[in-house]
């Protein structure tokens, strides 16, 4: 068989947890911060999981991880 390429501009974005779920960043948080508030910028750090729908589609792009 050959072999599966990674996606590599998920690979940056995706990390895979113990459990098999899927971290991503939060969105919202690279420009225009002075119109927002802190409680709201707040608010974008950390990651989140990525939805349960979206989980099969990264999975395939990331065979490896």
């Amino acid at each position: 068989m050959p072999k599966l390429k990674t996606h590599r501009g998920a690979a940056k974005r995706f990390k895979r947890t113990k459990n098999g779920k899927f971290l991503r960043g939060k969105a919202f948080k690279q420009h225009i911060l002075s119109s927002k508030t802190t409680k709201r910028k707040r608010g974008l750090r950390g990651t989140s999981t990525v939805a349960a729908v979206d989980a099969p589609k990264i999975a395939r792009m990331l065979p490896y991880k």
